[in-house]
């Protein structure tokens, strides 16, 4: 189920629920946002979560107003982790012009699915 910022629906942001796959292995149940209210609310107010964040479209991040570290993959129009990095509280990356889409989870979370640059990543919705 899609978290729900305030009075803010699923249908405002344009979450929808999905899986993060790589080679036939479920990495992690996701909620992706594609819209530009959705992809702005992002994890604000959550003090944790479940699975990851797909924001669609997205080159750059920020973790301005979150209550908890970040592990961060950007990933190219052909499915493929192109860069991965923690991201601390209150911080803002640089823009990956290469990037379609990005992947966000608990700080840790890419260490335990083993993540990494060159892994292609299946989000099945």
């Amino acid at each position: 189920m899609c978290w729900r910022f305030g009075s803010v629906s699923d249908a405002d942001t344009g979450c929808e629920q999905g899986w993060l796959v790589r080679e036939g292995e479920v990495l992690a149940s996701a909620e992706v946002q594609s819209t530009s209210k959705g992809k702005l609310i992002g994890l604000l107010g959550r003090t944790g979560l479940d699975g990851a964040l797909v924001l669609e479209r997205t080159r750059s991040v920020h973790s301005f107003g979150m209550r908890f570290d970040l592990d961060i993959a950007f990933i190219d129009a052909d499915d493929i982790v192109i860069r991965t990095l923690q991201l601390k509280r209150n911080r803002m990356t640089l823009p990956v012009w290469r990037s379609y889409l990005v992947i966000e989870a608990e700080a840790g979370s890419f260490g335990h699915w083993e993540l990494k640059i060159g892994d292609k990543i299946e989000l099945r919705k």
